[in-house]
């Protein structure tokens, strides 16, 4: 059956092109339009309408400027942006496991139509996958100033938008065969972060039991930092930074001024922290919806009963010098500069130059920066959790690929194609060296497996983390089999032990430093 009935009425969806067993419904919506009245307020419900409504295509992706492969663009007047996908089986039994997934993109572009979020691989594995699309930029992350501590323009609107999604899966998941009290929330670098988010949000609380982190980076805000945000981008847009002002500019020219911004700190290595990686939005501890960072908060014990599973990249940054959006560091007097910057001491970054002996300037920064802004961060939060008495697995992506002399490494991005089982997809083989092989194939099957199970029975396959100092040999590394081949040939001959060694050596090096991580 390809018809399914919500709460605000009956929708049609389509036999996925990849797998007929599998039924998808896209861009049906599961709140209003966040625009006009209901611009930079809490999302709300949506209309509901009368007879079938057709859901066979994406809806239109959150305001911003990125063209992705694959995927729809915004233009101006596209205002239905609050949809949800979903796979399931055609035949499924109902009570299906659920996994519900927020996408990536530095809280300013990106959206749930991308190649890399199919769902049919992971639905066949007898899940209901849910993706969404929410408020990005300054229209989901902005502060807008408001006398009433933001109670009518609350900050967070990306997040609350992300909570209404959950509550509509909550409400109607079970049409489509999936269980309410069976929902794995998962995410990607910015979208990770947003799990981690609402792992420690009281008013999410229940709505999820299990969450898949990858890649989470370390980026929040305060209002005080928010509030200086927006001063920049209104002066940029040439509005006043006031609720009056920001509402009299069109989300085009708020998108328009924010790439402007983000521009004149990539262009000034003398601006700070945000010169490396000009990312102006993220979550902000508002007092209201979030209280502190998610890795205070999942020390406190904030995270109770969710069980995570989160997994680092072995090389996260070299993708964002591959494609440009990072400052060059490839002098020791620029590495100095970055240091100080972040407050980083000396004895990091010489570690981190003793265990790349050979490597550039350029790869230990990118080395260091990995560390600072993903791989620390995102262990950190599953042995935070560990220790305040939660279930946590933790996992490595280590997979390369050498093809026509060129290198692809273990970065950013790379670990969703195989764990979403999407290496088919051309548009996301720069992301991968290429059209895959059947060992790429296998681990891709064990990655999607061991989702699979995580969201079934809270088991992706290997031990929890016991919530003792350190990682140890509960950490899964993700490497084809060939990859598994060279590192045991290597271990027996003594040889350094590539990439996970140099990573264990690298924790080593943070946990020294005892360098708190929160971005300041």
């Amino acid at each position: 059956m390809d018809v399914f009935t919500t709460k605000s009425g009956t929708v049609r969806g389509r036999r996925a092109e990849r797998d007929r067993g599998i039924v998808v419904v896209r861009g049906l919506p599961y709140a209003a339009p966040p625009f006009g009245a209901l611009r930079f307020r809490e999302p709300q419900p949506p209309e509901p309408w009368d007879g079938v409504r057709d859901c066979t295509a994406f809806g239109p992706v959150a305001p911003q400027s990125a063209e992705l492969p694959g995927a729809p663009v915004w233009s101006p007047g596209d205002e239905d942006v609050l949809t949800l996908n979903i796979w399931t089986p055609a035949d499924g039994p109902g009570d299906l496991p659920v996994l519900v997934w927020i996408h990536g993109g530095a809280y300013v572009f990106g959206s749930s139509a991308q190649p890399d979020f199919d769902g049919t691989a992971l639905a066949g594995e007898g899940l209901v996958v849910v993706t969404l699309n929410s408020r990005l930029g300054f229209e989901g992350f902005g502060h807008v100033p408001c006398a009433d501590r933001g109670a009518a323009f609350p900050d967070n609107r990306g997040l609350l938008d992300q909570i209404a999604a959950l509550e509509w899966v909550r409400d109607n998941i079970a049409a489509f065969g999936g269980s309410p009290d069976r929902v794995t929330l998962a995410g990607q670098s910015s979208g990770a972060t947003s799990v981690a988010c609402l792992t420690v949000a009281t008013r999410a609380r229940g709505l999820f039991r299990r969450a898949v982190l990858h890649s989470a980076v370390n980026a929040f805000a305060s209002v005080e930092q928010a509030a200086r945000t927006t001063a920049e981008v209104a002066a940029e847009a040439g509005v006043p930074a006031t609720r009056a002002g920001l509402l009299a500019a069109p989300p085009e020219a708020l998108v328009a001024a924010t790439d402007r911004v983000c521009a004149r700190y990539a262009q000034d290595p003398a601006s700070g922290q945000r010169h490396y990686d000009p990312a102006i939005y993220g979550p902000v501890a508002d007092g209201v919806l979030l209280t502190a960072d998610p890795l205070e908060a999942l020390a406190a014990g904030a995270g109770g009963p969710v069980e995570l599973l989160v997994c680092h990249t072995t090389e996260e940054y070299w993708l964002l010098d591959a494609v440009g959006s990072s400052a060059k560091i490839t002098t020791k007097e620029q590495l100095a500069v970055f240091a100080a910057d972040f407050g980083l001491p000396d004895s990091l970054v010489e570690g981190h130059r003793e265990r790349l002996p050979d490597a550039p300037v350029l790869d230990v920064y990118l080395s260091l920066h990995s560390g600072l802004l993903f791989a620390e961060y995102s262990s950190r939060l599953a042995e935070a959790h560990a220790r305040a008495g939660g279930r946590a697995f933790l996992a490595r992506f280590d997979r390369r690929r050498d093809q026509a002399g060129r290198r692809v490494r273990a970065w950013h991005c790379a670990d969703i194609p195989f764990a979403f089982g999407n290496l088919h997809e051309e548009s996301l083989h720069v992301l991968v060296g290429g059209p895959p092989g059947e060992a790429d194939a296998e681990l891709s099957r064990r990655m999607t497996g061991a989702w699979a199970a995580f969201a079934a029975h809270g088991d992706p396959g290997w031990e929890p983390l016991d919530g003792s100092a350190g990682s140890g040999s509960a950490v899964r590394v993700w490497r084809t089999a060939e990859e598994r081949a060279d590192a045991v040939r290597r271990a027996a001959e003594g040889a350094a032990g590539g990439a996970s060694r140099a990573q264990n050596g690298f924790r080593d090096l943070w946990r020294t430093a005892g360098l708190p991580l929160l971005a300041p």
